[in-house]
């Protein structure tokens, strides 16, 4: 499917009501769950081994409300292309905004530090809250899809709210731009991905897994000296996020290395337990071992870290 083609039929889906589009979900939901079964041994898996202490009955259930929640997410998200601003903050709304708004009073820009949890793209309208800094840049830092059309399409929705999407290899350039210019900036970074065996840096335990984590993000929020706050997501109802900002550090480089991503993981796995529902278990994140890692030091193969 080309991009226009995609683009428009999105625009088509943007303009109906939550409504309709949570019927389109309810019915994605049989398609993708019950007849495709998609990625669902992975997601089995996943749950099995994150919640050995649920039992079958327990895990199921938590599998069928992902499900419903997986479909919702990729719905609300193209609902972006449709809202207005006012129609966005009856969707979500933002606490702890104005302690980023202090910052940037005091000439220090904001790191936001989130997993992949409820309706992540929603973030993308963090700054509709701001009032004394409305030039402040609200960025998502993004891997480019493989899927050139999907890859644009994300871009939009992502940007639809007034935020600025900038690829990970080109973030720290952009950030030290906006720094010189004066510029304060709130920039989020997904911290959860299983990352290449090259670029593990540190495991910690997560989800009752030993799991790899890559610290790229920490290192960086420390050189640009960002204020850090946690991304807590709430979905207290169908179509209604509460995203909460929970300061981590409003000096970085006075933490120990990696304690950042160390409180991070720890938060994040406190929102997971609270309503795992929300979680995005088609990833499957513990494909890498750490004592496949350790022999892959071992016969040179990595450099040891």
């Amino acid at each position: 499917m080309s991009y226009h083609l995609l683009h428009a039929f999105c625009r088509l889906l943007a303009a109906l009501p939550f409504c309709a589009l949570y019927a389109i979900s309810d019915f994605a939901y049989l398609l993708v769950y019950k007849l495709v079964g998609y990625r669902r041994r992975v997601v089995r898996a996943n749950l099995a081994s994150a919640f050995p202490e649920k039992s079958e009955t327990e895990r199921k259930a938590i599998e069928r409300k992902f499900y419903h929640w997986l479909c919702d997410y990729f719905l609300e998200a193209v609902k972006l292309l449709g809202m207005s601003r006012e129609q966005m903050l009856r969707h979500i709304e933002f606490r702890g905004a104005e302690q980023m708004e202090q910052c940037f009073d005091e000439g220090q820009s904001c790191a936001a530090i989130l997993g992949h949890y409820c309706n992540w793209e929603y973030l993308s309208a963090a700054g509709l809250p701001f009032t004394r800094h409305p030039e402040a840049v609200i960025g998502l830092i993004y891997h480019p899809l493989y899927n050139k059309a999907f890859d644009r399409l994300f871009i939009d929705i992502r940007s639809a709210m007034g935020g600025t999407c900038v690829r990970k290899q080109d973030i720290l350039r952009r950030l030290v731009a906006l720094r010189q210019s004066g510029t304060p900036s709130f920039f989020g970074y997904i911290s959860d991905q299983a990352p290449k065996w090259e670029n593990i840096h540190l495991w910690l335990p997560f989800l009752n897994h030993d799991t790899p984590v890559f610290t790229g993000g920490e290192r960086i929020m420390r050189k640009m000296n960002n204020a850090v706050f946690y991304v807590d997501m709430e979905r207290p109802e169908r179509g209604r996020y509460v995203c909460t900002f929970r300061l981590i550090t409003k000096t970085p480089a006075e933490l120990p290395e990696n304690d950042i991503t160390r409180q991070f993981f720890e938060m994040l796995e406190h929102t997971i337990r609270n309503h795992p529902e929300y979680y995005l278990w088609t990833h499957n994140r513990w494909k890498r071992t750490h004592e496949e890692y350790n022999r892959k030091v071992e016969n040179g193969e990595l450099a040891k870290r």
